[in-house]
């Protein structure tokens, strides 16, 4: 690792020398490149760099315990655990930062979010959901735009896709991927009982061209009005629009916008994605066995999440986590729940490596 850590510090070095070249910063894309893998390294080579200054203060405090001054021996000997410990967790830390990265963490999101088993309850915890996404999303500066959606009548959705835009959305959403329970009192039961919901959220990676290359031939497009609540017609010209890609049977729907040209640009970025996470499911399905310890993108059929209201509880099953804070986390904070998830991933991917 030493060896390793070394070579990304001369890199590093050799880098910031070549952001000063002349002939560099006048040709912006090789610039631009060179600051890309600037930024990546810079969340290494400080850390070496401390871990190599805590090593070397711990070996010249080593030393000291074989002074003669017992003074200076006793003094010796309280620093040295620290230093060790401090040692143990830049070992950890490095560890992690050269993991390798998933190489769709930096990507926007397609954030699919439906009703499941619970009837009008469902639909609305669907939207509760998904204001809770979007609260989260505004935390972080992204930006979240609605690309279909299917209303349900008591208030929420039956179904509502979405994009997340922002630098490491995916990085963030992909722990989201699964069933979504619910324990509350709905506003309709009479006496008082406590009813299970559930809603399904699925989180794919924004396909970009470079990611799916489809042939024209194998689509199929129809055009249709959009429609609102209840199948009214909202639109009185026929500008939704529906792609079904063939060899699949993957579909995707938009009829968000008034122009059939931006709905139908949605609707291949949506399709797009979707033909991309079959693929990606079909890889992480092969190595299941592999990683049966992480929690990645994970089982779409797996219960993940329950949020009980009177108890004011959010639990995540798959590691255990118990919050009590029910009513922030439905404001959008649950950044704790992603961090909490990251960790427990990157431990287990450390215990791989051995």
């Amino acid at each position: 690792m030493i060896e390793k850590l070394k070579g990304i510090e001369e890199r590093f070095i050799k880098i910031e020398q070549l952001l000063s070249d002349p002939a560099v910063i006048n040709d912006q894309k090789k610039y631009q490149e060179l600051l890309k893998e600037h930024g990546e390294l810079n969340k290494v080579v400080p850390v070496f760099r401390e871990y190599e200054g805590v090593l070397e203060e711990l070996e010249e405090t080593k030393e000291l315990l074989k002074d003669d001054d017992p003074d200076m021996r006793a003094m010796a000997k309280e620093e040295v655990p620290g230093l060790e410990a401090r040692i143990e967790a830049l070992t950890e830390e490095l560890n992690i930062l050269l993991m390798p990265k998933d190489p769709r963490d930096e990507k926007n999101v397609i954030l699919e979010i439906r009703a499941g088993t619970g009837g009008e309850e469902a639909g609305l915890f669907a939207g509760e959901l998904f204001r809770m996404y979007s609260r989260y999303a505004e935390s972080r500066n992204w930006s979240i735009e609605i690309i279909e959606k299917n209303d349900s009548a008591a208030g929420g959705f039956k179904e509502v896709v979405s994009t997340v835009r922002g630098k490491g959305a995916y990085s963030d959403f992909k722990y989201e991927s699964g069933t979504h329970r619910v324990q509350r009192v709905p506003e309709t039961e009479t006496q008082g009982r406590v009813h299970t919901s559930a809603v399904t959220v699925a989180v794919l990676p924004e396909a970009e061209d470079v990611d799916i290359d489809l042939n024209p031939a194998d689509l199929k497009i129809d055009v249709f009005r959009s429609s609102g609540p209840g199948g009214q017609s909202v639109n009185t010209t026929d500008s939704a629009v529906r792609i079904t890609h063939i060899p699949t049977g993957v579909i995707a729907t938009c009829q968000d916008e008034k122009s059939q040209h931006k709905n139908k640009a949605k609707a291949m970025n949506v399709l797009k994605s979707r033909i991309l996470d079959a693929k990606i499911q079909e890889e992480e399905a092969k190595r299941a066995a592999d990683r049966k310890g992480q929690v990645g993108t994970g089982d779409r059929s797996g219960r993940i999440r329950t949020y009980n209201f009177p108890q004011g509880r959010m639990t995540d099953h798959r590691i255990g986590l118990t919050l009590y804070k029910l009513d922030n986390i439905m404001e959008g904070d649950i950044q704790e729940i992603i961090d909490e998830l990251r960790t427990h991933n990157q431990a287990e991917a450390l215990k791989e490596m051995g």
